[in-house]
């Protein structure tokens, strides 16, 4: 059986792919700010749009860009129709963003939506679990094991939540064939002065670890270095990690070379 794909939006990515996106499973696009993860999102949410199908686009830091749509678009084609086309929501804390996920469900009730996006998955929850480790520096010494239980048990229901919202996605995905976009930050790994002397470079993981890699069943990660772009498929289900050479235009992403 032939896997069914949409359009990234770019011929060169879509060849990169062999296709597109897989439309039944999670694809996450990592990577530092700068790297071209909303970009990627936004070309693939234009190229459906345009074709008069439904995009559910979240948007957790304010990446969403009205400006780059125009830019995308040839004269004859219509902003408003693709707009039309483009579900919006813009999640501002942890919370909101869990009942983004309830008001997702409903809109899958009553719309057909062809492609579902949520720029900066791991955004909010990261926030809300640095907020959730806080402990209460100024409560008496008899009382720290009892704050720590309860800093242990705010962490607990983040990262359950996250599971969930997650768990919802990859089952939308796998049971509704509908295509999941996510992008996702990364940090670098600590090293200390001796690997520093010795030019060992840091390893790159993905905020929120094994949770969000687990759902996730393909795996893009970008690079901006020194305004050299290039993307690696870190995990995909039929294809070998590959390195791609990159630039960002105003009509979307295209090849600088292969590698």
């Amino acid at each position: 059986m032939r896997q069914e794909k949409i359009s990234t939006g770019s011929f060169d990515l879509n060849k990169w792919l062999f296709g597109g996106y897989e439309t039944d499973i999670i694809t996450m696009i990592a990577g530092p700010p700068g790297s071209g993860k909303t970009n990627f999102v936004i070309i693939a949410s234009v190229s459906l749009a345009k074709k008069n199908q439904k995009v559910l686009f979240v948007d957790t830091e304010g990446g969403f860009s009205i400006d780059r749509v125009r830019q995308l678009l040839s004269e004859n084609e219509i902003q408003e129709d693709v707009l039309n086309n483009i579900i919006l929501m813009k999640p501002t804390n942890f919370d909101e963003q869990r009942k983004v996920f309830e008001k997702l469900l409903l809109t899958l009730k009553k719309e057909h939506v062809s492609l579902i996006v949520i720029d900066g998955m791991a955004m909010l929850y990261r926030l809300e679990l640095g907020d959730a480790a806080q402990i209460d520096e100024d409560v008496e010494e008899d009382e720290k094991d009892e704050e720590s239980k309860k800093r242990d048990g705010r962490i607990k229901k983040v990262n359950s939540e996250m599971a969930r919202q997650m768990r919802t996605l990859a089952e939308i995905s796998r049971k509704q064939n509908i295509p999941i976009l996510i992008t996702n930050q990364v940090y670098k790994s600590f090293l200390s002065e001796e690997d520093l002397r010795k030019g060992v470079k840091p390893e790159m993981n993905i905020v929120g670890g094994d949770l969000l890699k687990y759902w996730s069943k393909c795996i893009i990660q970008l690079d901006n270095e020194r305004g050299r772009r290039s993307a690696v498929l870190v995990k995909h289900r039929s294809l070998p990690q590959k390195e791609l050479s990159f630039e960002i235009t105003n009509k979307g992403v295209r090849k600088r070379g292969w590698i």
